[in-house]
């Protein structure tokens, strides 16, 4: 039997695809077939019926700890951006006693202290962060004498590190988005009380428009 998808002889596109996170929750529902399933089960005898109730009720309870863990995993993503804040502020505070630096650079930093998620999501914080690195990075490029400035090159590699902290955090997090995401999915026990919960599936953490954009950009 030949292979469905064949790298070799099937159709490709040559121009590629975007592809996208689509930016929705979905409810779990359960229809008139689970609720019979069940009857079902009661119907047999008291055994199968209260052994699918202890099935329910560990599904309830491993559910219930996955999503602690997405809580755990998204406030590790917290953590590396509150430390990557005040990185740049420092670093922008060190540049700006040695170059006259964009003013809103400061304000835009500073706006982000005392807590970076309190009216803008994770994805918004991050890119706003890029772009404030990006305005920084352009000054330290611009001023070699900077460079020298142990404490200036000791907070940029600070920044790089805190970086990819925060994209490995990501990939954390969003593998445990896909777990919850299939487990609530799973018929019959963890399906059945996601429904019954009013569990809806999460959005796994995606890159902005703005950053798609710039890695489509010719760099060198």
């Amino acid at each position: 039997m030949a292979n469905e998808l064949d790298e070799l002889t099937s159709p490709v596109n040559p121009d590629g695809r975007d592809v996208n996170v689509i930016d929705k929750q979905i409810p779990i529902k359960v229809g008139v077939g689970s609720v019979i399933f069940e009857i079902v089960l009661w119907v047999l005898g008291i055994i199968p019926g209260l052994i699918f109730l202890f099935v329910k009720i560990s599904a309830s309870n491993y559910l219930r700890k996955l999503q602690q863990k997405v809580q755990h995993n998204a406030s590790q993503i917290d953590n590396y951006l509150e430390q990557r804040v005040m990185i740049l502020q420092n670093v922008a505070g060190l540049i700006n006693k040695a170059i006259d630096l964009d003013k809103d650079v400061m304000k835009s930093v500073a706006a982000y202290r005392g807590g970076v998620n309190n009216d803008i999501s994770r994805n918004e914080v991050t890119k706003d962060l890029d772009a404030i690195y990006s305005r920084i990075n352009v000054a330290f490029e611009a001023y070699p004498d900077l460079k020298a400035h142990k404490a200036v090159a000791d907070a940029m590699q600070q920044n790089s590190y805190l970086q990819k902290e925060i994209t490995a955090a990501r990939e954390i997090y969003n593998d445990t988005i896909r777990q919850w995401n299939q487990d609530i999915n799973s018929w019959p026990a963890k399906m059945i009380v996601a429904a019954k919960a009013g569990y809806t599936t999460r959005i796994p953490f995606t890159a902005s428009q703005e950053v798609k954009q710039q890695s489509r950009s010719v760099f060198f």
